[in-house]
């Protein structure tokens, strides 16, 4: 039981009402008086410039109000990750494109005083292009040094290494070394919600508001104030209620083009992405080949690692570079490894572009690591949890690639906890390998980060106060991505001030009114943010109680904050009648600011188990049994944390089993819909059995840390093991797909 009135405490989200009654309003639903609708052409052609677009046939449609293209447009580049002023990154995008660089890339934008002309329209637009061979393989691509917007790929390489590691495997026996090549694919994010944009210029006509379900508030600001070369305080940006994201609408790439419309024209905009533009005219999570060569001792001790990962960017660069470098910070925080290396080469392709998604390169890079540790076990004989246990970190080990202390890294403590509500050993004794049915269990490890501290700026202002009848207003710029920090910030601040979470009110982000944030990514919110809302809620509690005090004139430790009332000697107050007290005596207004530089990044770990079943004859997987233990820190609220496992999880089986937008050989795309892209459903989904280790980490908020993307980390490699285990395969090309296991399953038994 927590120890805690608020914290720790299962509260259901504060607007979870609004959300199932269907009140509360997302941007698709926003309207304004004489709003017009936007529909984008894309290209539908992998790699092409335009020879010629004929618009007559759409302009002659009417209540088509214009019609837009590159020669009408800014074409100032720009990278939809800026996402602080002096960011040192590549901009080679434009709100409108004269080249087709992939089947979705946007190429016009048709406005009309309706969805339905605007559509009719696009339609009847023709565009003739001279096409050129798509660039589809990323090796190939590296081979030949083929690249896109000029210049040659990979168009950005990197190196981190540590150690001795040629002398570790010249040194080393061919039997202690241990290789594989992983292949994971592009992925749709599959949030509820496609990507929309509102855009209407204020009544004076010289500012613009933008509404957006975004992530980052203040890039979208920075990045419509660069590409249409306005003063930022012409840029008004507001965070619209979200349908979900999981990293999807991270990065800006709608809102200027609709700022811009929205000014040119003088009038309300609004887009709003069918499923197919958001699969293929958004962001996918970056596909990735690499290839992993461990050594190791015999008693199973990690001598080295030597890891090379190729990412396909996509048609443009996005993040193409800096999640590489995302992914070489995880290597050396996890297991202990005295000597390794990591390259890493950005690669474009004519694909749809590779941005943030849940986990930000850790799932791709945990996939190719943990399914190399089961080659590594099966080499050596050693149960597979063993191999794991010898070589994790313990609290606060070093970081031997330099990164922050990872603070008391309980995964040994996970594993272990894993280990036993799975029943491994039993399982593993008694497994099904033989006929038509295979049973197998599969294990992984990995580990995520709370926050930029020591990478990248990693700070947030808050506004708290007090209103007469003892209620609170906390003002930020925190971003709701169907998570509801909210509610998290009020258990916070309510178990610092006593005071019930339904009594506070939690804004999110407007440039206009928040105080700055960097926003809601790398796992931050409630390490950084949560904090943050800490430090400024015992900064109201202090300053309430010496105004008190000084009203009651009495000493400050005479008062007392306790279940919702002010206790002052023996005398017991409700909030508003002492609040009300305050202003009028003390003419204060109990009101603070405050601003919290993070100090910390400690890693957050899980452990993850799965059993499943295997149909040899039909591919198809069963997952039977599904075990996720997390080292929380402090869970916030434990139903919370729950769900986003719960969720993290139906992700990594999509990704291990059939998660993929698919290309034929001359890059169109296969999956365009949820017809043609399979995601794991609620009649698939296993109960996820979860726990939590729960030991206070220092600098969080009441000892808490993050969960929202560590949940979905180890997953796919939890269940491809679980496959291999089952079929005595090492299948490594994910997703696994029926085919793929019966094909590779076949093979096998015919040698």
């Amino acid at each position: 039981m927590s120890k805690y009135k608020y914290v720790g405490k299962n509260i259901p989200f504060l607007e979870v009402e609004k959300k199932i009654s269907g009140k509360l309003k997302y941007v698709s639903d926003l309207n304004r008086e004489n709003m017009l609708h936007i529909k984008l052409l894309t290209a539908d052609v992998p790699r092409g410039k335009i020879k010629n677009m004929d618009l007559k046939a759409a302009k002659e449609i009417p209540g088509v109000v214009r019609i837009y293209t590159h020669k009408n447009t800014p074409q100032k580049p720009f990278n939809g990750y800026y996402w602080y002023k002096g960011q040192n990154i590549k901009g080679d995008e434009v709100l409108l494109s004269s080249q087709a660089r992939y089947v979705g890339d946007r190429i016009a934008a048709i406005v009309a005083e309706d969805k339905e002309t605007a559509k009719r329209a696009a339609d009847l637009i023709e565009v003739e292009y001279e096409e050129k061979d798509a660039i589809l393989d990323p090796e190939k691509a590296i081979e030949t040094k083929q690249g896109l917007h000029g210049g040659e790929n990979p168009f950005a390489e990197r190196e981190f290494e540590y150690g001795d590691i040629d002398r570790v495997f010249k040194e080393i026996p061919a039997s202690l070394n241990f290789s594989d090549r992983v292949v994971t694919p592009k992925i749709h994010h599959a949030a509820l919600e496609n990507h929309a944009c509102l855009a209407y210029p204020e009544v004076d006509g010289e500012r613009i508001t933008v509404v957006s379900p975004c992530q980052l508030l203040f890039s979208v600001r920075l990045i419509i104030s660069t590409v249409l070369e306005l003063p930022m305080n012409k840029v008004h940006v507001i965070k619209g209620n979200m349908g979900g994201s999981f990293g999807g609408k991270q990065e800006t790439f709608l809102e200027p083009l609709a700022a811009f419309i929205a000014m040119d024209l003088k009038c309300p905009v609004k887009i709003f992405f069918n499923r197919e533009e958001s699969i293929l005219s958004t962001r996918t999570r970056s596909k990735t080949i690499g290839r992993v060569k461990t050594a190791v001792t015999e008693e199973g001790k990690i001598l080295a690692r030597d890891i090379d990962m190729i990412v396909d960017a996509g048609a443009y660069t996005s993040n193409g570079d800096i999640v590489t470098a995302a992914m070489a910070k995880k290597i050396s925080r996890l297991y202990r490894i005295p000597d390794q290396r990591y390259r890493s080469h950005s690669v474009h392709t004519n694909t749809p572009i590779g941005g943030a998604c849940r986990g930000y390169g850790s799932p791709q890079i945990h996939t190719l690591t943990e399914i190399n540790l089961d080659r590594v076990a099966r080499g050596l004989n050693m149960d597979r949890v063993e191999l794991r246990r010898k070589n994790l970190l313990k609290p606060h080990e070093e970081d031997l690639l330099g990164g922050t202390d990872i603070g008391k890294a309980r995964i040994i403590e996970a594993l272990d906890r894993g280990k036993k509500e799975f029943k491994w050993e039993e399982r593993n004794k008694n497994k099904k390998n033989e006929g038509r049915y295979r049973m197998g269990i599969g294990v992984a490890c990995a580990t995520h980060v709370n926050g930029y501290y020591d990478v990248y700026p990693d700070y947030t202002t808050l506004n708290l106060r007090f209103f007469e009848d003892g209620s609170l207003l906390l003002n930020s710029a925190i971003h709701d991505l169907g998570n509801s920090p909210q509610t998290i910030m009020a258990q916070i601040v309510g178990e610092v001030l006593q005071v019930d979470p339904e009594k506070i009110t939690v804004l999110e982000g407007d440039t206009d009114r928040s105080p700055y944030d960097v926003g809601c990514h790398a796992s931050r919110g409630t390490f950084v943010i949560g904090e943050a809302a800490r430090r400024t809620a015992v900064k109201l509690k202090d300053m309430l109680i010496k105004e008190a005090a000084k009203l009651m004139e009495v000493g400050e430790k005479k008062v007392k904050l306790k279940d919702g009332k002010i206790k002052i000697e023996d005398k017991i107050y409700d909030y508003d009648q002492i609040i009300a007290e305050l202003q009028h005596k003390n003419q204060v207004e109990l009101n603070v600011n405050n601003t919290y530089h993070s100090v910390a990044n400690p890693a957050s770990y899980g452990a993850h188990f799965c059993q499943l079943e295997v149909d040899t004859l039909t591919g198809l997987v069963e997952i039977k049994d599904y075990v996720a233990v997390h080292d929380i820190g402090h869970a916030i609220n434990p139903l919370a944390v729950k769900t986003q496992i719960d969720g993290g999880v139906q992700m990594g089986i999509g990704m291990a089993l059939l998660e993929d937008i698919k290309f034929d050989e001359e890059g169109y795309p296969q999956t365009t819909n949820f017809a043609s892209y399979h995601l794991i459903n609620a009649p698939q989904m296993p109960e996820v059995r979860s726990f939590l280790i729960e030991d206070n980490e220092e600098h969080g908020p009441y000892g808490a840390k993050s969960i929202g993307e560590i949940a979905t980390v180890p997953v796919a490699a939890a269940v491809v093991n679980a496959v291999n285990d089952a079929l005595d395969l090492n299948l490594t090309k994910l997703p696994l797909t029926p085919p793929r296991i019966t094909v590779a399953f076949h093979e096998k038994s015919e040698k």
